[in-house]
């Protein structure tokens, strides 16, 4: 579970245990939760009391066995299929109540790869959170082919009737509803910063201005993350094999050299 998604549940009064690999990435975990909640302090979003109430209800551990008890896992982890794969059967293995809820938090990977790696595949969804998760209200219901309807139902009950998000149901492909249109528009604007066409400062200003969007597309795959744009691409491109989906070499060559975009400090923009 990742820390924006460990946040809204426990502010949804939920006990949240999040896991992570090592105790140095669990005190960065924890950092996370506590810079959010301290913004929403300051904006006025919530007060210093339920701001402790929160942190009580967040345990960070590197543990993976205390995921045992829970009723629904969600998985956040880098968008890799191996790695999911993998999660996703030491979760089978882990997670002691046989209807608990697997959801992964994918962008990209298929479902239905997640779900045949458990032997309880029906109890397997997508439930994709959209960044930063405690303030973009919209998450994507994604059953598989095999995911059990009742489960799908509880998932959008506990989304919509808890957490208090908007959901959009899309079918298992790669991309789902939101990516399959965004990132297409993403590389074509890294393309036209490859061919010389256009800056960077003015294919956003461009669209910013001109089409009323809150941030143009480079500054938004700055914020995304490169390297998981790229990883994105790639798994629409080996799903589709559609040339719009493949990764532009300046996107492959700027991951490789760890320009990753805002979480680097510097991306098609420089950020200090």
């Amino acid at each position: 579970m990742g820390a924006g998604i460990a946040e809204v549940c426990a502010r949804a009064g939920l006990d949240v245990v999040v896991n992570e690999v090592d105790e140095v990435r669990a005190e960065a975990g924890r950092d996370r939760i506590r810079a959010s909640l301290d913004r929403a302090v300051r904006s006025g979003k919530l007060t210093g009391g339920e701001r402790a109430a929160v942190l009580q209800r967040v345990r960070v551990s590197p543990c993976f066995d205390e995921l045992a008890d829970r009723d629904v896992v969600f998985e956040a982890i880098a968008e890799d299929e191996t790695l999911k794969t993998e999660v996703f059967a030491r979760l089978d293995k882990v997670v002691e109540n046989r209807e608990a809820i697997l959801a992964s938090n994918t962008s990209s990977v298929p479902i239905m790869k997640l779900g045949v790696a458990t032997t309880r595949p029906e109890y397997v969804l997508g439930v994709h959170f959209f960044n930063p998760v405690p303030v973009l209200p919209l998450v994507e219901i994604v059953p598989s082919l095999l995911t059990a309807d009742a489960v799908r139902t509880a998932a959008e009950q506990l989304v919509t009737e808890v957490l208090g998000k908007e959901i959009v149901r899309s079918q298992d492909r790669a991309g789902f509803v939101v990516n399959a249109l965004l990132i297409p528009y993403l590389l074509s604007a890294i393309r036209m910063v490859e061919s010389g066409f256009a800056s960077p400062e003015d294919i956003d200003r461009g669209m910013v201005l001109g089409c009323a969007h809150p941030m143009g597309p480079l500054r938004l795959a700055d914020l995304i993350g490169l390297d998981t744009t790229k990883s994105i691409a790639e798994s629409l491109y080996e799903e589709f094999k559609e040339a719009l989906y493949s990764p532009p070499p300046l996107l492959s060559r700027m991951v490789d050299a760890g320009l990753l975009g805002r979480k680097s400090g510097r991306g098609f923009h420089t950020y200090s």
